[in-house]
């Protein structure tokens, strides 16, 4: 369907020149501005940043811009806000700019940066660091790292770093060609120092040598190589509270001169930079060597004294013994004298005593003798007349007979049998007989 327009049409351009021209007009001036960084990237020179702003009782932006600065005015300003807040612009970070207003026809509207106030950054900064701490220290973790011990002899180095990180390969060298020549192990895990993703990828590190802690003696978190600004990835609440309540010791040389990270805050002991750790690892175990030959060396001095006191004493108690064992050889003597003495005396005694006991036995036995064959003859002679008592002769004589049968004397008549043959003896012969 057709409209009919009374007034002739402009061109896209032409309507984007009055826009232009409005904006030149009525936001002629400069103007400070707070805001969230949510994205930073350079092209050519360039600085592009995204602006936003969030809901005060949430997360949600309520608010978009983009804003540009100019090579020129980006060369002077990075440097600035970088020595000042010891960081590089990144995504998350809360910015004061101050802006102008720009519309191009062919690229839209923008807001183009001509100074950048590093005071307020380092005033949000410093406010997330410290509510960082205080709930570290409200978790009661915040020393908690520093209570453990680095063992005696620390040899075994767990190292979170680049791979390719310079700090890395000094770290590495530094402890391999120690004057001393001692001997350490070292074990990369390697992890993204440097960009947004620093926190997750030290923790994902972390994670990987607890799962096979007791193969260190404590851990090393170094960057070498970087950035010197970039350290924003060091100041969160997950990796401080991860470190913290690591059950190893933690020393960190991240590389930084200005204020310490909340990272370096928790850790067990913290120096500037990669071949510093290293150096530590070296002296420490320097001053334990040093210790050690200190009490050898004690020892060698206790020990080679207390040998002279006994040669010493040695030498005393040998120059006594030939005295000594002329006094004990000349008692001893004289007890065994006194002894042999007394043993002669005593078996005299008892040899005497044995001898009259022998007499006197002696002297008793023959009436003892004479007395028993007494005896012994009387018996002899009661038993006789006891056995001649017993005679069967003397029975025959008085006109007794025995019956005999088979050699034995009949007893009962019940006993016998037809046809056996006795034998009956009288004082004067013998009769045999048939039993019928």
């Amino acid at each position: 369907m057709a409209t009919t327009h009374n007034q002739a049409a402009m061109t896209l351009y032409e309507l984007n020149g009055m826009v232009r021209s409005t904006i030149e007009s009525v936001l002629a001036d400069e103007y400070w501005v707070e805001a969230e960084l949510s994205e930073v990237r350079e092209s050519r020179g360039h600085c592009y940043m995204e602006l936003i702003e969030k809901d005060a009782n949430g997360n949600t932006p309520i608010a978009r811009a983009s804003a540009k600065c100019w090579r020129q005015t980006w060369a002077l300003l990075r440097p600035y806000f970088e020595r000042a807040t010891g960081q590089q612009l990144h995504a998350g970070m809360k910015v004061m700019l101050q802006v102008y207003a720009q519309y191009h026809e062919a690229y839209g509207f923008s807001w183009i940066v001509t100074d950048i106030d590093p005071t307020y950054t380092l005033g949000d900064m410093t406010r997330r660091r410290m509510e960082i701490i205080r709930r570290l220290k409200e978790e009661g973790v915040f020393d908690l790292n520093k209570e453990l011990e680095l063992p005696v002899f620390t040899q075994r180095i767990a190292v979170i770093s680049s791979q390719t990180a310079a700090g890395y390969g000094d770290f590495c060298n530094q402890l391999a060609e120690n004057e001393y020549g001692y001997a350490f192990e070292t074990r990369l895990f390697a992890a993204t120092m440097q960009g947004e993703q620093v926190e997750q990828s030290i923790i994902a590190a972390l994670n990987r040598i607890n799962a096979e802690a007791d193969l260190f003696d404590c851990v090393v978190i170094i960057r070498g190589g970087g950035a010197t600004s970039d350290m924003s990835g060091f100041d969160t609440l997950a990796l401080a509270e991860n470190v913290a309540n690591f059950p190893l010791p933690v020393i960190t040389g991240i590389g930084h001169d200005r204020d310490e990270s909340i990272l370096d805050m928790v850790s067990h002991t913290k120096v500037k930079t990669p071949t510093a750790a290293a150096a530590l690892l070296v002296s420490r175990l320097s001053a334990v060597d040093a210790q050690l030959d200190d009490w050898r060396q004690r020892l060698v001095r206790m020990v080679t004294a207390r040998l002279g006191t006994e040669r010493q004493r040695m030498s005393a108690i040998s120059g006594r013994i030939p005295a000594l064992f002329s006094v004990v050889k000349t008692r001893q003597e004289a007890r065994i004298g006194i002894i042999a003495e007394r043993l002669k005396a005593g078996a005299a005694r008892r040899i005497n005593e044995q001898g009259h006991r022998i007499e006197m036995a002696r002297q008793a036995i023959p009436p003892i003798a004479m007395r028993q064959l007494a005896a012994a003859h009387h018996k002899v002679e009661m038993l006789e007349q006891r056995a001649l008592a017993q005679d069967p002769t003397l029975l025959l004589r008085r006109g007794y007979s025995i019956t005999m049968c088979g050699g034995h004397a009949v007893r009962d008549a019940g006993q016998l049998k037809t046809g056996d043959e006795i034998e009956t003896r009288l004082e004067k012969g013998r009769i045999k007989s048939t039993v019928k």
